[in-house]
Parts: structure tokens; C-alpha cells; sequence
């Protein structure tokens, strides 16, 4: 997005691109699709901006669909099943290279380490509840402050009149699938827009700090999904176009159509989709004017560092959730702590994750390429163990 916006089209400065991206992560929600939707308002208007973050969403949703569907036709195939351990394994490494990725940047001061340590035990010895550490996370950044000062505001006259049109309107779009599947009764549906609808308010920090939340809440809480579908679904949409957060879409399909059916899978997805990125154009076309005045407050700034510091602690526990599940056939999740049956390890589990280690973090692989890889010699190797 930068080579494109800034500088083969030079549609936007280096310090517009930069203040956005800074300002699209105070925001919940995916931050890409959120950046898209600025730079067409930027350009040009409400209705630029509507269309530039619905071209960079709806390809990948049509692609998640499309997966989904062939994944409840065919997942369970032994051949594919073989293929998709491969797939999970990649996804252990994937994640934790999001962790590393995430943690330089994050963990700059002995007080970002301590939200990080805290927001991990919290989510993983505790089980305290995602929007709570996050917060939390953001009172204590608020105290503490930012690791630099922001750059001043410019003075400006606010135009609150048109924030809280913008305000009122989008809200109500948000929460009027809500209200239709209140009202016609459809349980299964209300449920699953309450839930997408909390996931798009908490996603401080990108997908992969609300898939810690999501992953567990999805298969513990609500029983919608196993840890092994829960995995396939994050090892798909690694490889679709569109935000990563579009795995909401593949999840809620699923347990739709666990729940009722092909047809009930199709309107829990497309309702996913609706709770999760309408929002966007919520925080987006209401906040956009204030856009330098909301970076310029110090304390705002500092709740910022925080939560981006409690996110890897985060995305800590969820690789090492990934990782339980993928290596273990049972895992105890009935303690504090999740125990595995040690006697439980898959070995060719085991070899397939030192396999994906090498080829994505040691051989730099490119991803799409990584998983085919993965995906073929799972394939290859669980041949080989059940025919010995």
C-alpha cells in the first residue's frame, strides 16, 4: 500500500501515509482495510472512501466463501486432512513470526516488557477476558505515557456536526442485522453477530492479537468449531487475498453450517462480515477530521504503546495455543493451565513444525510458496508413516 499510495501514484505524502497508519492503529478493527477506506476519503470523500474499503475486502470474502465450501465438502478426505496437518504446522512458525515482527517494535521500555508479561498471564494462567486486558493495558499506557512525545496538533475547528451524523448512521447500519435476528427469533444468528460485533470493538493491534481471543472463545466457550478446524481456518486465510481478519468469515461459515446447513453456514459468514467490517467505515468517517488532534494527544498515545505492547503477550498465548494443539492429540483446557497428554505427541506433528521453522524463518520462503511446500510434504510423509 505504501509503494502504491505514496510512491508510484504519489496519491498521498510520506507524512499523510504515516499519520494514517499511525491514527487506523488507535482504531479497533483491521487496520489495512481501515488505512484503504482513509486514503479514498482522503482522495475523495464518503463515497471514495465506501468504495476503495469495499473493492479491498469483498475479492478476499468471495475467495473465504469459496473455501469454505470446499472445505466442508472435502476436509475430512484422508488425502486433504493429510495435507492441512502440513498447513497447521505452518501456522504455529506464522505466528510466531508475527509475534517477532510485532515485539521490536513494541517492546521498547522495561514498562512495554511488563504489560507484555502481564497481558500473557493474564489471557493464559488466568483466562481473563480479552477486552479487559486490553483495557487495562490502556489505562496503564495512559499513566505511563508514550515512549516519545507526539508531534503538536494544528489549530483547527472541529466539525462535530458532521461526526455525529456519521456517528448515528453507521451505527445504525452496524446494528440492524442485530436487530432483524433479534427479532425473527433466529437464536444461532443473534449469537453470532453479538460475538463478531465484541470482536470488532476489542481487535486493538491486528488479527492476530483478537485470534488468541477468538480461537478460544470460539472453540471453548461456544463449542462452534474443533481446535483442528480452528487452526485450518487461520492456515487458509493466510493465503487469500484481503485482510487476515477475514477469517471471521471462514469460522462463523463453518459453525453456521455445523449448526444448520449450507445455507445457515452462508448467512453467519456474510453476518461476520457485516459485524466486522462496517465498523470500519464507522471509525473511519467519524474520526477521520480529527485525525491530528487525536495524534497529538499524549495520553492517547501512551494507551496506544500499551495495548500494542500487551497485544504480543497475547499473541504469545496463542501460539503457544496453536502449537499445544497441533503437537498434541489431547489437551486437557479443563485447569488453569492447558496440560497436553504427553503421550499424546504426534511425531510427525513434531517434524513438520522443525520443517516449517527452517523453511519460513531460516530459508525465508515466501508464505504462499511455504505453505504448498508444507502441504506437500505433510501429504508425503503421513503417506509414508501409514504405510510402514
Amino acid at each position: 500500500m505504501h509503494r502504491e499510495l505514496v510512491e508510484t501514484r504519489a496519491w498521498l505524502s510520506e507524512k499523510q501515509f504515516l499519520g494514517a497508519l499511525s491514527f487506523t492503529m488507535l482504531l479497533p478493527g483491521p487496520e489495512a482495510m481501515q488505512l484503504a477506506t482513509w486514503a479514498g476519503w482522503k482522495l475523495g470523500g464518503t463515497r471514495a472512501g465506501l468504495m476503495a474499503g469495499l473493492l479491498f475486502v469483498l475479492p478476499g470474502a468471495l475467495v473465504i466463501a469459496a473455501l469454505a465450501l470446499a472445505y466442508l465438502a472435502w476436509g475430512d478426505v484422508p488425502g486433504v486432512a493429510a495435507a492441512f496437518l502440513g498447513i497447521k504446522a505452518a501456522v504455529v512458525i506464522v505466528v510466531l513470526q508475527a509475534l517477532f515482527r510485532l515485539s521490536r517494535k513494541a517492546l521498547k521500555r522495561r514498562a512495554d516488557w511488563a504489560i507484555a508479561g502481564l497481558a500473557f498471564v493474564g489471557i493464559f494462567a488466568l483466562n481473563l477476558p480479552f477486552p479487559l486486558i486490553i483495557v487495562a493495558a490502556a489505562l496503564a499506557g495512559a499513566w505511563v505515557g508514550p515512549p516519545s512525545p507526539p508531534t503538536p496538533a494544528p489549530p483547527t475547528q472541529p466539525d462535530w456536526a458532521a461526526t455525529a451524523r456519521s456517528l448515528l448512521i453507521w451505527t445504525n447500519l452496524w446494528a440492524l442485522p442485530l436487530l432483524l435476528c433479534w427479532l425473527a427469533g433466529a437464536t444461532f444468528l443473534t449469537e453470532i453477530a453479538l460475538f463478531f460485533a465484541k470482536l470488532a470493538v476489542v481487535t486493538f493491534g491486528g488479527a492476530y492479537a483478537v485470534l488468541g481471543y477468538m480461537a478460544q472463545a470460539v472453540v471453548e466457550t461456544h463449542h462452534w468449531l474443533t481446535p483442528d478446524e480452528m487452526i485450518d481456518a487461520l492456515g487458509l486465510a493466510e493465503t487469500t487475498p484481503g485482510p487476515l481478519i477475514l477469517v471471521t468469515e471462514f469460522t462463523a461459515t463453518l459453525a453456521g453450517a455445523k449448526a444448520g446447513g449450507i445455507g445457515l453456514g452462508l448467512a453467519a459468514g456474510a453476518l461476520s462480515l457485516w459485524m466486522t467490517f462496517v465498523p470500519c467505515f464507522l471509525w473511519i468517517f467519524a474520526c477521520a477530521p480529527h485525525l491530528e488532534r487525536l495524534l497529538a494527544a499524549p495520553r492517547l498515545a501512551g494507551a496506544l504503546a500499551a495495548i500494542t505492547a500487551a497485544v504480543t503477550g497475547v499473541i504469545l498465548n496463542l501460539s503457544l495455543w496453536f502449537a499445544l494443539h497441533v503437537l498434541f492429540s489431547r489437551v486437557d483446557e479443563g485447569g488453569a493451565l492447558p496440560r497436553p497428554d504427553l503421550t499424546s505427541l504426534d511425531p510427525v506433528a513434531l517434524a513438520l513444525i522443525l520443517l516449517a521453522a527452517l523453511l519460513l524463518l531460516v530459508a525465508r520462503l515466501d508464505l504462499l510458496r511455504g505453505l504448498a511446500v508444507m502441504a506437500a510434504a505433510s501429504w508425503l510423509l503421513s503417506g509414508a508413516v501409514t504405510g510402514i
